[in-house]
């Protein structure tokens, strides 16, 4: 533990380190940029409910990963699971629009979203198992897929009507909306989704057989397979619990932050979800802080091209830079460690 410590406080350095001197080098002052980027995310209660707006789909997509990185799998697709997740909560509320009660076709539909994105990451397993697709390139092949579906769909069958346009679908009504709070635009209900999936996930893997057999499936397929674990079998259920929580955060995009369906639905927030789950050293404890860390990056960039003349890009550089430390310095502690044995 003290080591892990030391190795975190090395690559908060290497970060500071390593930022600071693309500040210098662009001509901005350090102190000024790091002050805004505070203030942009937390300054206020309406930032820090745009922030948390950001930490939702962003923890569970993380809370997802971990159960395909707990038995070895890199579940890239992550992004287009979140896209069909997406797809088909808009489905289920153009489909039952006018028929069934808001809340229960708001339910129904974020169900959808759910079976949609576990569906699509069970098509990356069965790939896995069946074809011998390495996960990588399926999960891929699968976002390019889901990506041009989401186009198809707004500039054909569901196009607004006399035009198609890239603002997305038509908006749905405001009775399909996910309530938010009085003080700011974030919903009470994406909000308890994503502490819940924390919830379910430590239960899981820290509570149940599920997680012990994960873990052992993880670390020796073989092994497993002769104590009567069939490896496959949880190969493809890991897939299904990472892309039902990705489909749940496209539900929520859908129905608590843009109100319809665009193409530019998933706000990439999957492939970010990935550097904070290797962040966290794959494990689910770090997630929600180092969550909360890149969605107020992602937040608080907005004011550095309108007070320092900066690209908001800054944030995906520090994101970046952050991971890249934590290898570096998680490398020089085995290296040192070895050294010392």
């Amino acid at each position: 533990m003290r080591s892990r410590s030391f190795e975190t406080l090395v690559a908060a350095g290497l970060v500071l380190i390593f930022t600071t001197a693309v500040l210098l080098l662009t001509g901005a002052p350090p102190l000024e940029a790091f002050s805004l980027l505070v203030r942009g995310s937390f300054g206020s209660v309406s930032k820090l409910a745009r922030v948390l707006t950001v930490w939702v789909p962003l923890t569970l997509c993380a809370c997802g990963l971990i159960y395909t990185f707990r038995i070895g799998l890199w579940n890239i697709g992550v992004e287009g699971q979140v896209i069909l997740g997406a797809v088909g909560t808009t489905w289920a509320l153009r489909a039952g629009a006018g028929h069934l009660p808001p809340g229960v076709l708001l339910a129904l539909a974020m169900a959808t979203g759910v079976l949609l994105g576990a569906g699509w990451s069970l098509a990356a397993g069965v790939l896995r198992t069946r074809g011998g697709v390495n996960e990588i390139f399926a999960g891929l092949g699968l976002n390019f897929v889901a990506q041009g579906v989401v186009l198809w769909l707004i500039f054909g069958p569901w196009k607004r009507p006399g035009v198609a346009s890239m603002s997305g679908t038509v908006p749905f009504p405001p009775e399909l909306w996910l309530p938010n709070f009085s003080w700011g635009r974030l919903s009470p209900v994406a909000l308890g989704c994503a502490v819940g999936a924390l919830v379910l996930t430590a239960w899981l893997l820290g509570r149940t057989r599920v997680g012990l057999f994960l873990r052992a499936v993880g670390g020796n397929p073989r092994a497993a397979h002769l104590l009567g674990l069939p490896p496959e079998r949880y190969l493809l259920l890991a897939m299904v619990m990472a892309g039902g929580m990705a489909g749940l955060a496209g539900g929520i995009q859908v129905t608590a932050v843009y109100h319809r369906l665009i193409p530019a639905i998933s706000s990439n927030y999957g492939y970010l979800a990935l550097l904070v789950t290797m962040l966290a050293g794959f494990r689910l404890g770090p997630v929600a802080p180092i969550a909360l860390f890149f969605a107020g990056l992602n937040v608080g960039s907005v004011q550095l091209p309108m007070a320092l003349q900066l690209d908001s890009s800054l944030s995906g550089v520090i994101q970046g830079a952050s991971v890249l430390a934590v290898l570096l310095a998680h490398g020089w502690g085995v290296h040192r460690a070895r050294r010392q044995a």
